[in-house]
């Protein structure tokens, strides 16, 4: 996903520049000795911004969903071994934000709310299989060690 979100950011910059300069839709573009002629700048961002827009209803998908399954299967299953512990307010702040994250989880007032694609909900529901076939106490015990590897790919989209 990461590597998508990469090359869509250089796509992004490149077109973005190449916008910027005036009258370049439609006419010849020159990378050293190539060229490339009649390019319809703006057929090249609605494109990019079908991709982009796919890739951020997936994103968008799978960590509703992935939250979603953590507070109802894991945290609600694990609470008991928590306790025993005893770090319940460590406990209480993860499954807190996990809560506040999933409630506004929404698209942006700019884009336009897309269809989720298949292959998003095939993913997420092939993680809740995998997930149901192991042993309940190894499974819970398996997806609480992996909130870090959840939390690393929702930093990814962090913004400040």
């Amino acid at each position: 996903m990461s590597s998508v979100l990469q090359t869509l950011s250089c796509l992004t910059l490149i077109l973005l520049l190449w916008n910027q300069v005036p009258g370049l839709q439609g006419h010849e573009f020159r990378f050293g000795p190539c060229r490339v002629e009649g390019v319809v700048l703006p057929e090249l961002w609605e494109a990019f911004w079908a991709v982009k827009n796919a890739v951020d209803a997936e994103s968008c998908y799978l960590a509703h969903s992935l939250l979603k399954f953590y507070l109802d299967t894991v945290f609600k299953n694990y609470y008991s071994k928590i306790a025993k512990l005893k770090p319940l307010k460590e406990f209480s702040t993860l499954a807190n934000n996990f809560i506040a994250i999933m409630s506004k989880l929404q698209p942006s007032k700019d884009e336009d709310m897309l269809p989720i694609s298949g292959s998003a909900r095939r993913r997420f529901l092939l993680f809740r299989r995998a997930y149901k076939q192991m042993d309940t106490e190894a499974a819970l015990v398996k997806a609480f060690g992996e909130v870090d590897i959840l939390l690393t790919w929702m930093q990814k989209f962090y913004r400040l």
